[in-house]
């Protein structure tokens, strides 16, 4: 598929980037495309960042009645200057990024979890569950629901499971895929990002992933 539209994660949510040199309509044909393959991830409500000056009005608006069908909200910003209610809020944004929600139970398909910290689970992971953390996973049991850590950009998050068994992983704005032959596996797994791909590696407990 091609890359003229991409989603990007950011502190202040989500954020949307087109190759501007391309034809409007044919920006709009692969946004929803990626739309439509990633209608189970958006969940409703989901606000999606533009550029304002990058944006007429007519192509605002032809922006917002497309992410309305699908339950997102688009919000246009001015990417010029930095504002000052988000310099005053980074101190706040890292101490966030900081914290542990730790969840003492089994996650069942529809459950999600979302953080702006780092989660563990004392459980597993079932698939159609959804794991949303600002740090990073660690899952204390089987993994097969769809798990993404660094949700806002962090390169660094990593994703741990006792049995890496995950159809689709994300780390910030990678996305890793389990091939069509997923064997199960009796160690501990880590995931992370190395050379710009989210590889995954063995690890034991006592290592720091």
């Amino acid at each position: 598929m091609s890359e003229d539209v991409v989603f990007k994660g950011s502190r202040s949510g989500l954020q949307l980037i087109f190759d501007e040199t391309v034809d409007f309509t044919s920006i709009l044909k692969q946004l929803k495309t990626k739309l439509e393959s990633a209608i189970d991830f958006f969940g409703k409500g989901t606000i999606v960042n533009v550029a304002i000056d990058k944006i007429t009005k007519e192509q605002e608006t032809e922006l917002s009645i497309l992410f309305q069908r699908y339950g997102l909200t688009l919000k246009a910003i001015d990417t010029s200057l930095p504002k000052v209610s988000e310099l005053k809020s980074e101190e706040a944004a890292v101490e966030a990024s900081k914290e542990i929600t730790i969840i003492e139970r089994t996650v069942r398909g529809g459950q999600e979890i979302i953080s702006n910290g780092s989660v563990v689970i004392l459980g597993n992971v079932n698939p159609g569950a959804k794991i949303i953390a600002g740090g990073n996973i660690d899952i204390k049991g089987t993994c097969r629901g769809l798990v993404h850590a660094g949700a806002f950009g962090d390169l660094t998050a990593t994703i741990t499971a006792d049995k890496m068994l995950a159809m689709q992983i994300r780390i910030a704005d990678l996305i890793a895929r389990a091939p069509d032959n997923l064997e199960t596996v009796d160690t501990t797994e880590c995931a992370r990002i190395k050379n710009g791909n989210i590889v995954i590696e063995t690890v034991n407990r006592q290592e720091v992933c």
